[in-house]
């Protein structure tokens, strides 16, 4: 587990798997900005027997509550992140620390020159969690992800090794 001030991050579990298929099967939670995806929960149970390429993680408040989830993965050199809080948990800080923890657990832990993250340019949440966890925007990718009924923009934004210092894990933890 990962310890943070507000929240701990630790890995899927298959006794996460319940609240995990309830919550992103439903829109409050996924929101807007999400792909609109019905999953069983045999659905589910199949793709978490088999996932191996994506490393997904519990955000957790103090209490050992889930209150959100984030999803890291290799793409070459680099390490993506994305991340997703419950409606009644935003606002609390909790996915900026959550985001924070995983950028340097990634830079901790993996041979990786950067971190990147891509949002929907109107998410100002997300683009907000990304640029208090020192994130830099690159630019606009167009028409890159399918998302309810149209294909929509993707703002990239990016963390390098040479300008990240740790904020919340330190090297001996």
């Amino acid at each position: 587990m990962l310890k943070g001030k507000k929240v701990n991050v630790r890995p899927l579990e298959s006794t996460d798997l319940d609240w995990f298929t309830e919550w992103n099967n439903d829109s409050d939670y996924t929101g807007p900005y999400e792909p609109m995806e019905i999953s069983s929960r045999d659905a589910i149970e199949k793709w978490f027997s088999k996932e191996s390429s994506s490393s997904w993680w519990v955000i957790e408040d103090k209490d050992g509550n889930p209150v959100g989830q984030v999803i890291t993965g290799p793409d070459g050199r680099h390490q993506f992140i994305g991340y997703i809080v419950h409606p009644d948990s935003r606002g609390k800080g909790y996915c900026t620390e959550a985001v924070e923890i995983m950028v340097d657990y990634l830079f901790l832990s993996k041979n990786i020159v950067r971190v990147q993250a891509e949002t929907n340019p109107e998410n100002v949440s997300s683009i907000r969690v990304l640029e208090k966890a020192g994130f830099t925007f690159e630019g606009v990718r167009r028409k890159v992800f399918f998302s309810q009924g149209k294909y929509n923009d993707g703002a990239l934004y990016r963390v390098l090794r040479d300008e990240w210092s740790p904020r919340v894990l330190s090297k001996g933890s």
